[in-house]
């Protein structure tokens, strides 16, 4: 399982609209400083407006800006939105795809992962990733 671009690029421009939300809309060059080319961009917020997570406006003034307050959206619908439903296994999205899903002794694990997984992208928040809370991993402690 790997990211794609769509959604890589995607979480950058989220996060550059969260980081200016209440600036009002963001023109599309700048939302761009990530690298990646306009058009490519200008397509991952159209597909973003259409999930409902964006909202452009039109003229001089316009560009692109968060539907919802930065703490109201997840990176779970950002990457599903982008990338479309995260499965840690194919047949955990569709169990047709495999004539032994009902006999498979390691289904249940896929489907494990792919709750928790889908778990934590629906519990950080753009606010989050912001703030860099939640990702402080605790020190080990060596015996």
């Amino acid at each position: 399982m790997k990211l794609s671009t769509k959604g890589k690029y995607s979480m950058y421009a989220m996060v550059y609209l969260a980081a200016h939300a209440g600036e009002g809309p963001q023109p599309l060059r700048e939302i761009q400083g990530s690298g990646v080319t306009e058009d490519y961009l200008e397509q991952l917020l159209g597909t973003l407006r259409r999930g409902g997570l964006v909202e452009t406006v039109r003229g001089t003034n316009g560009g692109y800006m968060l539907s919802r307050k930065p703490d109201e959206i997840t990176v779970g619908d950002i990457i599903r939105t982008a990338e479309g439903p995260v499965t840690f296994a194919q047949c955990v999205g569709d169990e047709n795809l495999c004539p032994s899903a009902a006999l498979c002794p390691t289904l249940p694990v896929w489907r494990y992962l792919t709750e928790q997984i889908d778990m934590v992208l629906d519990t950080v928040t753009l606010k989050d990733v912001l703030e860099e809370r939640k990702f402080q991993r605790p020190e080990r402690k060596m015996d």
